[in-house]
C-alpha cells in the first residue's frame, strides 16, 4: 500500500507522540488509572532498526525502512511507527509503505507518525518504509530520528483516545534510532 500524506496536518505532536482527535473514550475507574501508573516496567519492549542510504544528492529521495521487534514481555496492541524526519525534506514529497490495511499516518511540520492496527505478538516484528525527497537546496548531513511510540493500554482501554490515556497517565515508551544521510553535489 502506497499512500501519501495530506498537506495539512489535522494532529499535533506532544513529547514525540501523536495526539489524535478525540473520540468517545469508554468509562473508566480511577483503579484503572492507579493501576496504570503503577506498571513500571513497559508492556512491550522493542528493539528497532532505521535503514537509510549513506549519501543522497539534493532533491533525491531518501527510503528510511523502520523495524520494530517486540521483546516483549507482552503484546503490542496501542503503537505509532515513525519519527522526526530531516530539515531538508520537501514536505509536498512524503510517501509510507505499509503492508497492514487500514494503517493511517499524519504529519505535523516534520514529524510523522502512523497508527498500525496490527496486534505484534511477543517475538514478532512490524515494519514500514518511508519515503521522502530532499529539497534542491538541502546540503549538509540530514538527520532523522524514527522508532515507534508504545503506550500501555490494559485491557478494556482500547477504544479510548490517545488524550483520555494520557490524561489517565497511561505509561508511553519511545524505542529510537538516529540516522544520518550525508548529501551530495
Amino acid at each position: 500500500m502506497r499512500n501519501t500524506l495530506p498537506k495539512v496536518a489535522t494532529v499535533a505532536l506532544t513529547a514525540g507522540a501523536l495526539l489524535l482527535t478525540a473520540v468517545p473514550a469508554s468509562a473508566t475507574t480511577s483503579a484503572t488509572a492507579s493501576a496504570a501508573a503503577a506498571q513500571a516496567e513497559p508492556f512491550s519492549v522493542f528493539d528497532v532498526s532505521v535503514k537509510a542510504p549513506k549519501k543522497v544528492k539534493a532533491g533525491g529521495k531518501i527510503s528510511y525502512t523502520v523495524i520494530a521487534q517486540n521483546k516483549g514481555p507482552h503484546y503490542a496492541d496501542y503503537y505509532f511507527l515513525g519519527g522526526q524526519f530531516p530539515k531538508g525534506i520537501d514536505l509536498k514529497k512524503v510517501y509510507y509503505r505499509s503492508s497492514v490495511k487500514g494503517t493511517e499516518c499524519e504529519l505535523d511540520g516534520r514529524a510523522l507518525y502512523c497508527f498500525i492496527p496490527k496486534v505484534v505478538e511477543k517475538g514478532e516484528a512490524i515494519a514500514m518504509i518511508f519515503d521522502v525527497r530532499l529539497t534542491k537546496k538541502a546540503r549538509g548531513t540530514q538527520t532523522a530520528r524514527l522508532g515507534i511510540v508504545s503506550y500501555d493500554v490494559q485491557t478494556g482501554m482500547e477504544d479510548m483516545s490517545k488524550e483520555e490515556l494520557d490524561r489517565l497517565g497511561i505509561p508511553v515508551h519511545g524505542y529510537a534510532k538516529t540516522v544520518k544521510t550525508k548529501v551530495v553535489r
